[in-house]
């Protein structure tokens, strides 16, 4: 049994302050410590449900080298192995093989979300919100629908309160989620003690997979419209010319800036600012695979998500 666990940091029971989870900061050696550990509990729940490989897939953009590469390795449990990605999604392998469940570990709420810790969407300074379909999702909603492309169900979800909410009411009920902080404000929070909050994912984890049938694979629909909602037009134009993609203004927040572009192509647009960012997706293909591969080819270099970005 194939289980692919994917994690981000800001979820960390812990972990609540920008300086945490940036590369390079002292309070960030501690933190990648406390991440590892999370996954590790992860990785042990999975294995006792059966699975007999076991692939990590850092998505946390610490900037610098820390990019996507944030975990201690010689902390990490020996029954798993890691992806050292350079561009975000960029390993779709496991999935391509036949995955049986996938698990998203320290998750974060997406931009906007009440009290959500650290919350933001690919970039909280660049993006306000995007939709799939009219529905808001955050990374979770990415990652789901990466995995869902392949057929592969996300099962479990760790991270504050407001996250965990989130991917309930995107994935469903049958979703299993383990709260190891309570949300009080974006850079306050009430944690369990990580020895606690690494128990509860690993029993979440053994649950999640055991019961990996009861969870469809998100799919967002298709064909599927995106829309990226932008915090100043500037961030618009790089687009604005090219083919399949409408930019208009958001008369949901009122004429002027921000901005939203609808994606009404079979295309992954990628680009960004200084760094290339994922910015939509849109699935209105038939073959899983050829969805699948548009996913994979996110970004071409790191994706934007160090704390001078993700800033309100």
């Amino acid at each position: 049994m194939r289980v692919f666990v994917i994690s981000d940091m800001e979820g960390v029971a812990g972990v609540v302050k920008w300086e945490q989870v940036d590369g390079g900061e002292s309070l960030f050696e501690e933190a990648r410590k406390l991440y590892t550990e999370e996954i590790n509990a992860a990785v042990r729940g999975a294995k006792a449900a059966g699975a007999t490989e076991i692939v990590v897939m850092d998505c946390h953009g610490a900037g610098k080298g820390w990019t996507f590469n944030s975990l201690v390795p010689e902390l990490l449990d020996p029954d798993c192995e890691w992806v050292v990605q350079n561009e975000w999604t960029e390993y779709t392998e496991l999935l391509e093989q036949g995955c049986d469940a996938a698990l998203l570990v320290a998750m974060h709420a997406k931009a906007g979300a009440d009290r959500g810790v650290m919350s933001h969407t690919i970039s909280g300074r660049d993006y306000r919100d995007l939709r799939f379909n009219g529905v808001s999702v955050g990374e979770t909603g990415i990652n789901a629908a990466l995995c869902g492309t392949w057929g592969c169900p996300v099962v479990l979800v760790t991270g504050d309160d407001v996250v965990c909410r989130e991917a309930t009411e995107l994935i469903g009920p049958e979703l299993v989620t383990v709260q190891v902080k309570q949300a009080l404000g974006r850079s306050s929070a009430r944690h369990l003690p990580p020895v606690r909050a690494r128990a509860l994912i690993e029993e979440g984890a053994k649950a999640a997979v055991a019961a990996r049938d009861r969870v469809p694979p998100y799919d967002p629909g298709k064909p599927c419209a995106v829309e990226a909602v932008f915090a100043t037009s500037d961030l618009v134009e790089p687009y604005r010319w090219r083919h399949g993609v409408e930019v208009v203004l958001d008369r949901h927040r009122g004429a002027g800036p921000p901005l939203e572009q609808n994606l009404r192509e079979p295309l992954l647009l990628l680009e960004g600012r200084v760094r290339r960012l994922l910015v939509g997706v849109h699935l209105p293909i038939d073959g899983r695979e050829d969805v699948g591969r548009r996913l994979s080819q996110v970004v071409e270099g790191d994706v934007d998500d160090t704390p001078a970005h993700r800033t309100a």
